[in-house]
């Protein structure tokens, strides 16, 4: 056991983060899993086994003292799979949402992300070896009206996500950014976002989303975009003008636009 490879999994007490721990386990990683939450306790001892090991960290991974926690428990180890999933979002208009809310999503998916990604992407290049996934999403390709600051955040990631695979490409890490469309997770609900067209919408499962991703991930590929409706809608929006995608959304994601016909 002590001989097995590494694998590090953000925001994985439930949805895509907790499927792709399960990927993991299932290759014969031992696992240090991270979540904001008590529930990644009981997640990490779902997931174990005779002849895996996983330790559960609990850190809020939008702070420094987060960060800096999770990185101390992994310690000297040498990691083989980063998995860089933790992410929040928000609904309802900006002008409206509570500043600390704001501040949050923005420390969880770009601050506390990028801080890890420095901090551990750094020590596995210098060791020459290793993969790193981010979560990403199709969000990032089109203006979220009334979700602006979450669009926004993982537009920054899906750009940052390719940007530093193109820095580490002589470095033997591979760098993949996995953009999934709307997944059936907890997502909707932390985002007070059930009142909405797209809260209450059919979704993707998360096991296909992170399936996707890890498969991705372990071929090197630098980018993928999970289900076929999403792939569309992803084309579309390469062709589509900036303000026609703002209208689109504002129908999905205005408050109480569930109702709506």
């Amino acid at each position: 056991m002590t001989d097995a490879k590494l694998a590090v999994v953000t925001g994985a007490s439930s949805g895509i983060g907790k499927e792709l721990a399960k990927l993991c386990t299932k290759d014969g990683y031992n696992l240090v899993v991270a979540a904001d939450e008590p529930a990644i306790q009981q997640a990490a001892e779902a997931l174990g086994s005779h002849n895996i090991a996983v330790e559960a960290v609990e850190a809020d991974l939008a702070t420094v003292e987060g960060v800096d926690r999770l990185i101390s428990r992994i310690g000297e180890r040498d990691i083989d799979l980063l998995f860089l999933n933790a992410g929040r979002g928000l609904g309802n208009g900006f002008v409206d949402q509570d500043w600390g809310k704001i501040r949050r999503i923005i420390d969880t998916n770009i601050t506390g992300t990028v801080y890890l990604a420095h901090e551990l992407g750094a020590k596995m290049a210098r060791r020459g070896r290793g993969r790193i996934l981010f979560t990403g999403s199709i969000a990032g390709f089109m203006p979220g009206t009334f979700q602006a600051v979450y669009n926004g955040t993982k537009a920054f990631i899906d750009s940052f996500a390719i940007a530093l695979r193109h820095e580490l490409q002589d470095t033997g890490v591979t760098v993949t950014v996995l953009m999934p469309g709307a997944t059936q997770t907890r997502f909707f609900e932390r985002a007070e976002m059930m009142d909405t067209k797209v809260g209450t919408d059919e979704k993707d499962n998360p096991a296909d989303v992170a399936k996707a991703g890890y498969e991705a991930m372990m071929t090197g590929e630098e980018q993928v975009v999970s289900g076929w409706k999403n792939k569309l809608q992803v084309a579309a929006a390469h062709v589509t003008p900036a303000g026609t995608l703002a209208e689109q959304h504002r129908e999905m994601a205005a408050p109480g636009s569930a109702s709506q016909d």
